[in-house]
C-alpha cells in the first residue's frame, strides 16, 4: 500500500463456538478495535496513545507492540520504525477478542504498511505471540478469525494449519457481555484435565457435524450441533443466568449458542437479522432484572477480518 499512514479495524471474535473448544472460532462486524499505524523515521515501535482502556505504552507489555515487534523482526529491515496509535472499542476481558483484535489489527496494518510481504499464516503467527502475552498462551482461534473473516478452524498447532470455513451468508450473532470480568487463565485453571471417553466422542461429533452444517447451510444440523459437553458445563458457574438465557433464547428462535471464549460473554446463532434481534429482546428482558451492567450486539458474520478503513 503506497501511504505511510493508515488505519485498521479489527473485529470482534467468538472463540470456541460451543463444540469446538480452542479450534473454531467466528468474526463479527462489531464491535471493533481500530488502530492507526504510521511509518516514522526512528527505528522500532511506539505506542502514542491508547484510547478507551488502560493498557500499557510499552510495546514490551503491549499486545499490538509485542505483535509488531516480531513482525518487524521477521520484515529485517532494522530502519524501519512504527508509530501507533490504538482505540480500544472491545473491552479486556470481555471474552470476544480483545486482545486478539488489537495483535490481530497491528500485525495486518503493519503488513499494509510494508506493502503485503507476509500472508495469512505468518500474520497469525505474529498476532498469536500478541496473545501469549495476554493468557500466557499462543492460542490462535480467536486471532485466525480476526486477521481472515468468517468461521475458521485451527486443525494442529504443530505445524500451524488452519483453515477458512464455510460461513453461511443468512447466519447472524447475538452476543451479550456483561460487565464483570473473568480472566483466561481463571477460566482454565477450573477446566478439567481429564474427560470420559463417552463425552468426547460427544463432542468430535458435534465439531464434525458443525462443519458439516456450515458447508450444507443446514441450519438444523447447525443448530444440534451447538452443545458443549466438556467446558461448558464447568464454566456456565462463572456467568450469570447463563442457563436462563441459552432456553429462553432457543425459545426466541436462536439456533443455539454458548459461551463466548472463556466468557463473561454469551453468543446465539440464529438464521437472519430478525431471529437475531428477538434474541437480543430476550436477553434484555434476562439480564435487565440482575443489575448487572452489560451490552448487546447484533451482527452478521464479518467475513472481511481485520482491514483498512478511511481515516
Amino acid at each position: 500500500m503506497d501511504t505511510d499512514c493508515i488505519k485498521i479495524f479489527a473485529p470482534a471474535t467468538v472463540a470456541n463456538v460451543a463444540c469446538g473448544f480452542d479450534v473454531i472460532g467466528l468474526a463479527i462486524d462489531a464491535p471493533g478495535d481500530e488502530i492507526i499505524l504510521r511509518k516514522t523515521d526512528t527505528p522500532g515501535i511506539v505506542i502514542k496513545a491508547i484510547h478507551g482502556a488502560d493498557l500499557p505504552l510499552d510495546p514490551l507489555l503491549n499486545v499490538c507492540g509485542v505483535a509488531a515487534q516480531h513482525f518487524l523482526k521477521k520484515l529485517d529491515q532494522p530502519d524501519a520504525g512504527v508509530e501507533m496509535e490504538i482505540f480500544k472499542n472491545i473491552a479486556p476481558g470481555s471474552g470476544i477478542g480483545s486482545s486478539a483484535a488489537s495483535s490481530a489489527g497491528a500485525a495486518v496494518g503493519l503488513n499494509e504498511l510494508f506493502g503485503r510481504p507476509f500472508d495469512n499464516k505468518q500474520l497469525i503467527r505474529f498476532a498469536m505471540e500478541g496473545e501469549r502475552l495476554a493468557s500466557g498462551a499462543a492460542h490462535a482461534d480467536n486471532v485466525a478469525p480476526a486477521i481472515m473473516g468468517g468461521f475458521t478452524l485451527v486443525r494442529s498447532y504443530q505445524p500451524l494449519d488452519i483453515t477458512a470455513l464455510h460461513t453461511p451468508a443468512a447466519l447472524w450473532v447475538t452476543v451479550i457481555h456483561p460487565q464483570i470480568e473473568v480472566k483466561t487463565s481463571d477460566a482454565r485453571a477450573i477446566l478439567k484435565q481429564k474427560v470420559l471417553m463417552t463425552d468426547a466422542i460427544k463432542q468430535w461429533g458435534n465439531v464434525a457435524a458443525l462443519v458439516a452444517g456450515l458447508y450444507q447451510e443446514d441450519y438444523g444440523l447447525i443448530s444440534r450441533s451447538l452443545e458443549d459437553v466438556i467446558v461448558e458445563p464447568v464454566r456456565a458457574i462463572l456467568i450469570p443466568a447463563f442457563h436462563e438465557l441459552k432456553i429462553k433464547c432457543k425459545e426466541a428462535g436462536a439456533l443455539g449458542g454458548g459461551i463466548s471464549g472463556s466468557g463473561p460473554s454469551v453468543f446465539m446463532l440464529s438464521r437472519g437479522e430478525i431471529i437475531a434481534r428477538q434474541v437480543r429482546d430476550v436477553m434484555n428482558e434476562v439480564y435487565a432484572p440482575l443489575g448487572v451492567d452489560y451490552n448487546i450486539y447484533v451482527s452478521p458474520i464479518s467475513t472481511q477480518g481485520s482491514r483498512v478503513i478511511p481515516m
